[in-house]
């Protein structure tokens, strides 16, 4: 979820009801904000906001049903979850290519604290900052290519 998503807001209260209700049914409940946790975002692939996912002995399942707290637990009581088709195993969260796709993020974070260093604390110009990014890209090529 995103604090800044009004289907993540409208969802809220029900999850956090879900939520209480995890230790009747046995499972564990949790939430990731994805502006403090930019990784994750990458590794389980998220593409809509909210996204919801069971996960059960290292499968993981994407759940695209209703939003309801009963269809919720119903999901988990009734076991439905079993009819729904695990994640490809490269896009897996727990595959090699998604633990590379959560870096992938992360760099992409460092970069901007980089160009917001740059340009706010230190007054460097916007494109003077684009210019060092694009020095620093042709070098790392350059080096890497050797």
């Amino acid at each position: 979820y995103a604090p800044w998503c009004p289907a993540c807001r409208q969802i809220e209260l029900v999850w956090e009801s879900f939520a209480k209700e995890s230790e009747r049914l046995d499972i564990t409940v949790g939430k990731v904000d994805i502006t403090q946790e930019p990784g994750l975002s990458g590794r389980f692939f998220v593409t809509t906001l909210p996204t919801i996912y069971h996960a059960n002995d290292g499968v993981f399942r994407r759940y695209r049903g209703s939003r309801t707290l009963e269809d919720l637990q119903g999901y988990v009581l009734e076991r439905k979850w079993e009819a729904v088709e695990p994640v490809a195993g490269w896009k897996s969260p727990s595959s090699i290519v998604m633990h590379g796709m959560a870096g992938l993020f992360y760099l992409s974070g460092w970069i901007r604290q980089i160009h917001s260093y740059l340009t706010d604390t230190l007054g460097i110009n916007v494109w003077i900052s684009y210019a060092i990014f694009m020095l620093a890209t042709l070098l790392i090529g350059l080096f890497l290519g050797l």
